[in-house]
Parts: C-alpha cells; structure tokens; sequence
C-alpha cells in the first residue's frame, strides 16, 4: 500500500547548515573543472558533464531542500521560483512546479518509473562509443583511438550492438546505425530505456537538474557523483587510449574485458536504481512508487 510522506520542516538552523555543507561539497565536486576553465583547460573525461548536460557549477551549489519542505525563517528565499511565503517561513510549492512544468514533470516521472520497472541488460559491453568512430574520418574527442582505425571497426564488427539509448544511438555514424539490433527514436524512449545502461544512469543528473527545488540537494549531488563515475567507466572502455591522462583501458574486445566492464555496470545499475527510487519519492510524495505504465498518464518528454 502506498503511503504519503508528510513533508518536514526545517529550523533556521537545520536548513542553513544544510545549504551551507551542501555548497560546500558541491565546491569539491567541481573545484578542478573551474581551475581547468580558469586556465582555458580541457579534458577529455571530466568536463564531459558541463558541455553535455550544459549545467554550470553554480546549478550544483544551490541547495534545495525537497518538495513541500518548510525552511522557517527564510525571508531571503521567499522570492525564489517555485518557492511560496507563509509569513516568515517558505515552502517550496510543489504543486506550482507540477502545475507549470506539468508535461515535462510527467514525461520524467514516467521515464524514471518505467526504467526502474525494467530487468537490466548487460551485454552492450559500452560499444556505442566505438559506433560512434565507426568508419568515421573524424571522431568525436581529440584523443588516439587505441587500436587504430582498422582495430576500432574490427571490434565493432565483430560484436552485435545492444544499445537501448536513443542519446547514445543518435551520435552513431551513419554506417554503425544499421548495425545496432534495433532502431532507436526519441518517441520509444520510455519503452526502451532500462537501468543497466550507462547513459541511462548518467541522465539522472540531467532529471535531478530538470526537476528544479523538488529534488533534495544531497540527492542532486549524489546523481552528479553517479554520473561522474559512469563516465569514466564510459570512456576506459571506450577505443580511446587515455592512458596519458591516467585511465587504465577496459578491453572489453577480450573476454576479460567484458567481465571487468560487466561487473562494474552491474554496480553502477545498482546505484542508479537506488537513486531512481529516491529521487521518484522526493517528487511524487509517495513512499511505494507504482510502475511505470500506469503512474501518470502523460509520457511526454522534453
């Protein structure tokens, strides 16, 4: 049976430090990104989450306490979107944001619904980046390709493609699209997602983002901290050598390989399910999240 949660409130106290310490730790997270900046730095692994997704450090370092959570005494917040005064307390006004964001909340919550239904698949062994340079003049990063031209669409054609993520599949070269075991659209997406993808896992931190002051900061931090650690996994198993940068490849062209990668998206699924559940909670209120097909009757995504 599903249960309503009561949403707290927090004293002055409480939200302040909470603010304060999640500033903080969002400073670390993104400390050696800024210092690269400030020098006009780049690399190829780690900046991947703030020209992707396109978020600033500054989205991180605001602090959120969840939906319908009450700060008391926070007059300086009572003119932030999406938050409501009660005198000199405010609250984060989850029905405003729901009823003004109404397609896009929906689509989210659906999609995360239905991913966290589905069993994971393993067995992609992360070949979309290698289909990506497949047949390719040019390639996506400016770093060697680890086998060579030749090797890399060797591997590739040796392997089935599994990939089951239409923002992984949409950047496959125009040769590697047939390859892959289905054809992929914008539309299927909530059909077609599930949890043991990679980039599946990473887009929590674009939806934590997206779904604005109702997503807790600790929980938005942890789906950046998730999503940093899906890209590395992401690019030593890619045909990228990024051993000058300190990444030790995943050959996944070798039976030790697939293992090694395996077992490491296998972990990683099992944090993005976790997170999937708590993020769901924080938005919807309800402690027992339903299935997806039937939570909300709007699929629509942004």
């Amino acid at each position: 049976m599903t249960l309503l949660l009561e949403a707290p409130a927090l004293s002055r106290v409480e939200w302040t430090a909470a603010a304060t310490a999640h500033a903080e730790r969002a400073d670390l997270l993104t400390a050696e990104h800024r210092a690269r900046a400030s020098r006009a730095e780049k690399h190829p692994v780690e900046d991947f989450l703030f020209t992707y997704y396109s978020y600033k450090p500054a989205i991180l370092r605001r602090w959120h306490p969840g939906a319908d959570v009450a700060l008391e005494r926070a007059p300086e917040r009572a003119e932030w979107r999406w938050y409501r005064a009660e005198g000199a307390d405010v609250r984060v006004d989850a029905a405003r944001f729901r009823d003004e964001k109404g397609a896009m909340y929906r689509g989210i919550v659906n999609l995360l619904c239905a991913t966290r239904e589905r069993p994971g698949q393993f067995g992609c062994f992360g070949l979309h980046e290698w289909a990506m340079a497949y047949r390719a003049d040019e390639v996506r990063h400016a770093v060697p390709l680890r086998l060579g031209r030749a090797g890399t669409d060797a591997v590739v054609e040796a392997h089935d493609l599994r990939c089951t993520h239409f923002d992984a599949f949409r950047f496959f070269t125009p040769e590697a699209v047939p390859l892959n075991r289905s054809p992929l659209t914008r539309d299927d997406q909530p059909q077609r997602e599930q949890p043991g993808c990679l980039h599946a896992g990473m887009d929590l931190y674009k939806w934590a983002v997206k779904l604005g002051p109702l997503v807790p900061g600790d929980a938005l931090l942890d789906a950046f901290e998730l999503a940093r650690d899906i890209r590395t996994l992401d690019m030593e198993a890619s045909p990228y050598d990024l051993t000058a940068w300190g990444y030790e490849p995943v050959a996944i062209e070798t039976p030790e390989g697939k293992a090694q990668y395996v077992s490491r998206q296998r972990a990683l699924s099992e944090r993005g399910q976790r997170l999937r559940g708590r993020i769901l909670t924080a938005v919807t209120g309800v402690d027992d999240t339903p299935g997806g097909a039937d939570f909300l009757p709007s699929r629509t995504l942004l």
